[in-house]
């Protein structure tokens, strides 16, 4: 029985409309962009352009780049629909940033993740719908559900067709040992770990490749790829030690800085990437780019939540 409320609002702010207007036509509903402006000081002012009250509110919203203007309008989207009487709303957020730094590494570190997930929540979310998370143990930041869909089906069945014996699919740190174990057993295929150092934020050292991979064609996999270096330089000592080719693939395409011209310039023969974050024609029209949609997974995601059934089918897929 549903008792949050009598309709679906799909609402999106500026983050990733294609995405959005894409869940929306996998939903069969209209969606509705909120009038997004600024004041003279840079303040955003939102406007909603429908009714909220009782309804079962979505709103979409990855936070990535520009990561503070997105974050803002998350949340302040979010008050706008607890102000108008929303039955419930849930933060459908493809791509949660803000989400590498949790816990403290170092001495007087913040965790910003936690921080992100308590604002979130004190805005007036109930739930949030996100994918991927840098680390699983976000979800225990909230206090409120967290549904977490996973990317490694959608590329699995891509990547899948084109695989045999000779492929190997390779973690590019330690930290990605088990999403590279997950997205090989669906996959079989064998495993390889490339040992790194990370002397700085954004600066890898590659240290020596765990596992054979002499002859064999290599897809690497992370959850995110930013500024590229680690990618690209696990690329090349794969290669060192013998890869016949690499492949690439990951859920976020942050591909920030000097990003593409290293994938492109890498012995990265594709980078396979989830559309969790807008990405522009430049990068899309990339011929090393394959872009892999995640709007049908998610809008199966907000069929489930607003009919409130369980998602465990989708985890199982």
């Amino acid at each position: 029985m549903i008792t949050h409320g009598n309709a679906i609002e799909l609402l999106a702010g500026n983050s990733n409309k294609p995405l959005a207007e894409a869940i929306a036509k996998e939903l069969k509903i209209d969606l509705s962009t909120a009038e997004v402006g600024k004041f003279s000081d840079g303040e955003i002012s939102i406007t909603l352009p429908n009714t909220v009250r009782g309804r079962d509110v979505f709103i979409i919203q990855s936070t990535s780049a520009p990561v503070n203007d997105n974050l803002m309008e998350l949340l302040i989207m979010i008050d706008a629909c607890k102000r108008a009487s929303a039955g419930r709303i849930t933060a459908v957020m493809p791509y949660f940033g803000y989400a590498r730094q949790d816990r403290k590494a170092r001495p007087r570190d913040p965790i910003t993740a936690k921080l992100v997930a308590d604002i979130i929540t004190t805005a007036g979310a109930d739930r949030v719908l996100t994918m991927d998370l840098h680390a699983a143990q976000i979800q225990g930041f909230f206090e409120i559900p967290v549904d977490h869909l996973y990317g490694a089906p959608l590329l699995a069945r891509y990547f899948k067709n084109k695989m045999d014996e000779n492929w190997v699919v390779v973690s590019p740190d330690v930290g990605s040992v088990g999403r590279a174990r997950n997205l090989a057993s669906r996959v079989d295929a064998s495993l390889a770990i490339v040992d790194k150092r990370r002397p700085k934020a954004n600066a890898i050292e590659v240290m020596n490749v765990i596992g054979d991979v002499k002859d064999k064609i290599c897809l690497m996999v992370d959850d995110m790829i930013d500024t590229a270096g680690t990618i690209c330089q696990g690329a090349e000592a794969l290669v060192k030690n013998g890869a016949k080719e690499v492949y690439a693939c990951c859920t976020h395409g942050v591909l920030s800085g000097p990003a593409m011209e290293r994938i492109t310039n890498s012995p990265i023969k594709q980078l396979a990437v989830l559309n969790t974050i807008d990405m522009p024609e430049s990068v899309r029209s990339n011929p090393k780019i394959k872009v892999i949609s995640v709007a049908k997974l998610i809008a199966r995601a907000i069929t489930m939540v607003y009919s409130d059934s369980s998602l465990s089918s989708i985890y199982e897929d």
